[in-house]
This record gives structure tokens, C-alpha cells and sequence, in this order.
């Protein structure tokens, strides 16, 4: 029997934390306003991790069918590389991660909304079908968006987006415009790291993917990344200083440090040297939906 040590790699435990960052700010937004259920919270943290291993599990196969991962990658080994998992074995986590998704999701909507075929639930049940298809076919199939340089726009919408705002909607059952402020700020920052890892892989990417980064060229690519992660603190700058709030909502700026040595560092390294960055950028990005949350009740 294979170790459960090589599935655990498979699902690449170190972007985990940063899938739920969404959930836990938009949770945490509804929270101050007095809407809060466990067990809702719960079923979303269970269905984007879920979402987030199957499209981890993915991406590995896929981009090992089209000879993008080889033994010359500048980030961490896969494990289907060095022949421990097969291709077959990728497949079975495939279909499990999906059922997996969807059971999770259909609870989530059963348990949050009080009829769970009504406009709303439809909808949402509709979102978490184009959440599993986005995670699938990031870098698996005929038509890969990820291949096309789409990754960014989807990252964004799925684990920026409709993460934040799904939560709140589905704890509270409303849905303010201002929430796409913070929500926008969270995409920014997963998108982030997305683009930090496209930049890391421009060599081994330009065989046969187009990201970002190979259109826009290393310089400008790094250029873009400056605006992701200062963007986000405008747009929460902009949400507290629409909202009329109170001085602790602003503790996010002590962030700001590490936010300027982590873009310093980007700007200087190349390469696997960015590698070194990507978790930088991943707490960045988990402290900051967190003070956000936890401040939106002071």
C-alpha cells in the first residue's frame, strides 16, 4: 500500500491555509454584523479545501501529461515526477475530491439557506459546479484556461471574490456592495501569489503555456505585482474610510513592513530565489484577513 505521506504531498499542504483566507474574512465580516453559524462556517472551510486539493491534484497531472513539470522546475518536487504516484492513482484522488466538493457544497447551501432549491440555492449550487470545472481544468484537458493565461482573472473571482463574498452571503443572507472592496483586496493578494509562482516558472513555462508573466515580460510582470499587494491596502483604506470606522480598523497598516520587504525581495531575486517568497507572501495574506476580520468588530 502507497504512504499516505505521498497523497499528503500530492495535495500541497502549504497552499491550504491560503485557500480559506477568503472564507475566514468574509466569515469574520458577517460575524461583527452579528450573523455567525459553526457548522456553516465549517462546510465552507470543508468545501474550499476540498476544491483547493482537487485543483492541486490537477494542476500536478496536468501539467505532467504536457511536459510542463520536469526535473528542471525551479519550485518544490511533484510527486507524479518521480514515479511514487501514477497517473491512475492522480485520476482516483480526482474523483474523490470532486464527490467530496460536491457533498460538501450541498450541505453548505442546504444548511445556510431555508430552501435549498430556491433562486438563491440554485445559484450558489451553480458557482460550486463552476468551482469544481475551474479547479479540474486549470492545467488538465484539451482546453487548459491556465495554459492561456487566464489563471490570474479565475484565481481572483473563485478564491478572492466569490470566497469572501459567498461566506458572508451564505451566514447572513445579504450582501452589501462595499464587500467587494475587501473581497477584491483578498483576490489581490492570492493573486499574488499565483503571479509570484508564473514569475518563479517563466523558464520552464514558455515551452507551451502562456501566463502573465511571459506577456508582460519579467520586469513588468514584477511591476504587477507591486499593484496586487499595495492594491490591497487601498482598497481596504477605501473600505474604512467609506464605512466611518473607528482607528483599530486601520491595524492592518502595521502590515505594511512586511508587505515593502516582501516586494523588496521580489525585485531583487530571480527564480528559484522567488520560491523563498511565496510562503512571505502566503502569511502576509492569512494576517491580513485576519486583522481585517477580527478588527471589523472593534
Amino acid at each position: 500500500m502507497k504512504s499516505i505521506k505521498l497523497y499528503i504531498k500530492t495535495f500541497r499542504p502549504r497552499t491550504l491555509p491560503l485557500s480559506v483566507s477568503g472564507i475566514v474574512l468574509g466569515s469574520l465580516l458577517a460575524a461583527s454584523e452579528g450573523y455567525f453559524n459553526v457548522l456553516i462556517f465549517i462546510l465552507a472551510i470543508l468545501t474550499t479545501l476540498s476544491l483547493q486539493i482537487l485543483s492541486n491534484v490537477s494542476n500536478e497531472l496536468g501539467d505532467a501529461q504536457k511536459g510542463t513539470d520536469t526535473a528542471d522546475r525551479k519550485g518544490p518536487a511533484y510527486v507524479l515526477l518521480s514515479g511514487a504516484l501514477t497517473q491512475k492513482d492522480f485520476y482516483r484522488l480526482i474523483a474523490i475530491f470532486s464527490l467530496l466538493s460536491v457533498v460538501f457544497g450541498s450541505l453548505l447551501v442546504y444548511v445556510s439557506l431555508d430552501y435549498f432549491f430556491s433562486k438563491e440555492g440554485l445559484i450558489m449550487l451553480a458557482f460550486g459546479g463552476l468551482a469544481i470545472l475551474a479547479s479540474i481544468t486549470y492545467t488538465l484537458g484539451k482546453n487548459p484556461y491556465g495554459y492561456k493565461g487566464w489563471g490570474d482573472l479565475f484565481v481572483f473571482l473563485f478564491f478572492g471574490l466569490l470566497s469572501t463574498l459567498g461566506s458572508y452571503f451564505l451566514q447572513c443572507g445579504q450582501l452589501p456592495l462595499l464587500l467587494l472592496l475587501p473581497a477584491s483586496a483578498c483576490g489581490f493578494l492570492i493573486t499574488g501569489v499565483l503571479n509570484l509562482n508564473n514569475i518563479r516558472d517563466m523558464e520552464t513555462d514558455k515551452i507551451n503555456r502562456i501566463t502573465l508573466p511571459l506577456v508582460l515580460g519579467k520586469p513588468k510582470a514584477k511591476i504587477y505585482h507591486h499593484l496586487l499587494v499595495y492594491g490591497a491596502f487601498v482598497l481596504i483604506l477605501i473600505y474604512n474610510l467609506l464605512k466611518g470606522t473607528a482607528w483599530p480598523q486601520y491595524l492592518f497598516l502595521l502590515l505594511l513592513p512586511l508587505a515593502a520587504f516582501h516586494l523588496n525581495r521580489v525585485r531583487a531575486l530571480n527564480d528559484e530565489a522567488l520560491d523563498r517568497q511565496l510562503p512571505v507572501l502566503v502569511l502576509l495574506t492569512i494576517l491580513f484577513s485576519l486583522i481585517v476580520g477580527f478588527t471589523s468588530f472593534l
